[in-house]
Order: structure tokens, then C-alpha cells, then sequence
């Protein structure tokens, strides 16, 4: 098992690129997901507002 973390004296390079690259995946998604909140509160206020209008 410490042979798989140590990847031939490589794994503090390898181990620290896999949670560099889920933090990035982990930030972009929840990024996304309030990016699209956000979209989807100005769809429903931009809507409200028109048929206010009418």
C-alpha cells in the first residue's frame, strides 16, 4: 500500500497533482451551479417585470 503513495519516490508530485485538480473541479462546479442560481433569478425577475408591464 505505501508503494502506491510513494509511486517511486514520485507520489508527493503525483498525489499533490489528483488534489489540485479535484479542488479545480470542485470549484468550477459549484461556481457553475451558482452561476446558474443567479441566471435563473434574473430570468424570473426580468419575467415578473414584463408582466407587470402588460
Amino acid at each position: 500500500m505505501s508503494e502506491m503513495f510513494a509511486m517511486g519516490n514520485y507520489g508527493a508530485y503525483v498525489w499533490s497533482c489528483f488534489g489540485l485538480t479535484l479542488a479545480v473541479l470542485v470549484i468550477c462546479v459549484v461556481q457553475g451551479a451558482q452561476r446558474h442560481k443567479s441566471v435563473l433569478n434574473d430570468v424570473k425577475t426580468r419575467i415578473r417585470a414584463m408582466e407587470s408591464d402588460t
